[in-house]
C-alpha cells in the first residue's frame, strides 16, 4: 500500500495536481478507486486501477468516444501501466440521484439514455472491440452454477445453448458498440451539452461489439433501482421506432437479453459476496430475478424459460441467507 502512494504521489505531482487535495469518491463492484483532487478552484479526478491491461482499455474506448462526439470524462494526464488516471470531472448529477430526488424526471431522462444510444448505435462500432454474439453470450452465464445455488446441474448445463440457439434465430442487426456496465448509477446528466453529449460516461471499459437491445435492456432492467414499466415500455417501443425494427421481435431478443444479462447478474451479485465480502449485493438478488421471470413469460422464450427455471431456484430469504454465510469465504474462480 505504501508503494502505491507512492506511485500516485509522483504520478500526481508529475501532472501538477501534487498539492490538489485528495477527496474518495464511492466506489463500484470493481476494485478500481476515484478520488476527487481539488486545486486553485478546479478539479479533477484520479482512478486509481490495479489493472494496467483495463486502463489501456478505459484511455482507447474513452478516445473513441470523445473524438465521435460523445461525454467521456478527457484524459488529462495517465500512467496507463500502473493503472492510473487523471480524467475530467464530469460531475455529481447521477441519473439515479436525478430520479431519486425527483420521479417526475425518470420520462424525460430516460427519452434523452434512448436518443443517446440511438446517436451512439448510428456510428460505426471500432474494430478494436470483442464481439458479444451467440456464444459469448450463452458463455456468459456459465458462472451462475458456480455461485448460485442449483438444484439441476443437467438443466443448468442446457441453460447456454439455449440462449445460443434462440439468439441466432432470432438475431438480423449488426453489432453496435455497447458499453454493456450501462446503467443510471454510471450515467451523468450535463444539461450544459447538447445533444447525445448530454450524458456523461463512467464505465465503458468493458465494451463490445452486440446487439442494439443489449445496453437498452441493461438500463432499463437496472439491477440497481427499478424502472417503471411505462418508462420501460414506453422506451423499449421509442427505440425500435427510431431505428426502423420490427416491434415484435425486438421485444422478443430484448426479453432474450434481459434473461440473459439478468441471470448472468445473479452470479455475479452471489460471486462479489462470496469471494469479495460484499455482502449488500445480494439484496439486489431478488429484483434481478423478477426480471428473469418477466423476460421467461415471453411466449417465444419458452424453451429458455424451461431449463432456467429448472435449473435454479427462486432466491427466497432461506437462499439469500445461505449466501450471506458464505460471505468472503470462498477463493475467486
Amino acid at each position: 500500500m505504501a508503494e502505491r502512494h507512492t506511485y500516485i504521489d509522483a504520478f500526481l505531482t508529475q501532472a501538477g495536481w501534487g498539492n490538489a487535495a485528495r477527496h474518495p469518491l464511492a466506489g463500484d463492484a470493481s476494485a478500481r478507486r476515484y478520488l476527487r483532487l481539488t486545486q486553485n478552484g478546479q478539479s479533477a479526478i484520479l482512478m486509481d486501477s490495479p489493472s494496467g491491461p483495463e486502463t489501456q482499455r478505459f484511455v482507447r474506448i474513452g478516445t473513441w468516444l470523445t473524438e465521435a462526439g460523445f461525454s467521456a470524462p478527457r484524459l488529462l494526464a495517465e500512467n496507463a501501466g500502473q493503472g492510473l488516471l487523471l480524467l475530467e470531472d464530469l460531475g455529481d448529477d447521477l441519473i439515479a440521484q436525478l430520479v431519486a430526488k425527483d420521479p417526475a424526471q425518470e420520462a424525460p431522462l430516460y427519452a434523452a439514455i434512448t436518443d443517446f444510444l440511438t446517436a451512439l448505435h448510428r456510428v460505426p462500432a471500432p474494430d478494436f472491440l470483442p464481439d458479444l454474439g451467440a456464444m459469448e453470450l450463452a458463455d456468459l452465464v456459465r458462472i451462475v452454477p458456480d455461485w448460485y445455488p442449483c438444484r439441476s446441474a443437467t438443466a443448468a448445463d442446457e441453460v447456454p445453448e439455449r440462449i445460443a440457439a434462440l439468439y441466432s434465430g432470432l438475431n438480423r442487426e449488426a453489432p453496435v458498440m455497447c458499453l454493456r456496465d450501462f446503467h443510471a448509477e454510471n450515467i451523468l446528466w450535463l444539461p450544459d451539452r447538447a445533444g447525445p453529449a448530454r450524458l456523461g460516461l463512467l464505465d465503458f471499459q468493458d465494451a463490445v461489439r452486440a446487439h442494439p437491445a443489449y445496453d437498452l435492456v441493461s438500463v432499463l432492467q437496472d439491477a440497481r433501482r427499478a424502472v417503471s414499466a411505462q418508462t420501460e415500455t414506453a422506451e423499449r417501443q421509442r427505440y425500435a421506432r427510431q431505428n426502423m425494427l420490427e416491434q415484435d421481435r425486438f421485444d422478443t431478443i430484448y426479453a432474450l437479453l434481459g434473461a440473459q444479462r439478468s441471470l448472468r447478474i445473479v452470479g455475479i451479485f452471489a460471486r462479489l459476496c462470496m469471494a469479495m465480502g460484499k455482502a449488500h449485493y445480494v439484496d439486489l438478488i431478488p429484483r434481478s430475478w423478477s426480471y428473469i421471470e418477466r423476460n421467461l413469460s415471453h411466449p417465444a422464450l419458452e424453451p429458455l424459460a424451461r431449463v432456467i427455471l429448472a435449473a435454479y431456484p427462486r432466491p427466497d430469504q432461506d437462499i439469500l441467507n445461505r449466501i450471506k454465510d458464505k460471505c468472503g469465504t470462498l477463493p475467486m474462480r
